[in-house]
């Protein structure tokens, strides 16, 4: 007669089985479609076998991956809605999130991990590698986070209290995949900065200029 560990190991072995594939998946919606049949197998062995705590892990990550798949949800169906003359402004903003900052506050240090873009509403920015301050209207980090390394490029600094709008890597590269127009405006900024434009010119393409 089977018994609830032996069917509580088949579950566990389904969702050992999903999770795998979840890894393989490129599209970020089916990536958490598939992480969370994962995590919901994991859940009913942990229960078949009474390990509570890997019953609570479980459960936390199946609650991270609803907030991450319905996160994704949003920014889709915002996209759907947005017409083709859309600017890149309109596009990124409703998906960024406002935070403030100190003067003096380091918003990342060359060589970092870099898992966020930068939009600043407000303030003034500075960086040992430009010549330039970073004013309101330029859109900062995207070297960083399409770089084989995914590493800041540079040290920046808010000068004055800053007031940005932050977007996390994952949302990013979804926007670049979906929208195609974003995707050649960052190419653009990335390729302006790289030939050292920011070092010659007051000002580089900036999302207020869209």
């Amino acid at each position: 007669m089977t018994t609830e560990y032996e069917i509580g190991l088949a579950f566990g072995a389904i969702g050992a089985l999903l999770m795998v594939l979840s890894n393989l998946m490129k599209r970020m919606v089916a990536l958490r479609l598939f992480a969370l049949g994962a995590n919901s197998l994991f859940m009913v062995q942990a229960t078949l076998e009474r390990n509570w705590v890997f019953f609570g892990l479980q459960t936390a990550l199946l609650l991270i991956n609803v907030y991450r798949l319905w996160s994704l949800r949003k920014l889709l169906l915002s996209l759907e809605r947005a017409h083709a003359d859309t600017s890149i402004r309109d596009w990124l903003l409703p998906q960024m999130k406002k935070r403030k900052f100190k003067a003096g506050t380091v918003l990342f240090n060359e060589g970092e991990p870099a898992n966020e873009l930068f939009y600043i509403a407000s303030g003034t920015l500075k960086s040992p590698q430009f010549a330039q301050p970073l004013v309101a209207g330029h859109l900062i980090g995207e070297i960083g986070l399409f770089s084989e390394d995914h590493k800041r490029a540079a040290t920046v600094y808010c000068e004055t209290d800053v007031v940005c709008y932050t977007m996390s890597d994952e949302a990013a590269f979804l926007l670049y995949v979906q929208n195609p127009q974003i995707g050649f405006y960052l190419i653009r900024l990335i390729i302006t900065q790289l030939r050292g434009e920011l070092l010659r010119r007051p000002m580089v393409p900036t999302l207020a200029s869209e």
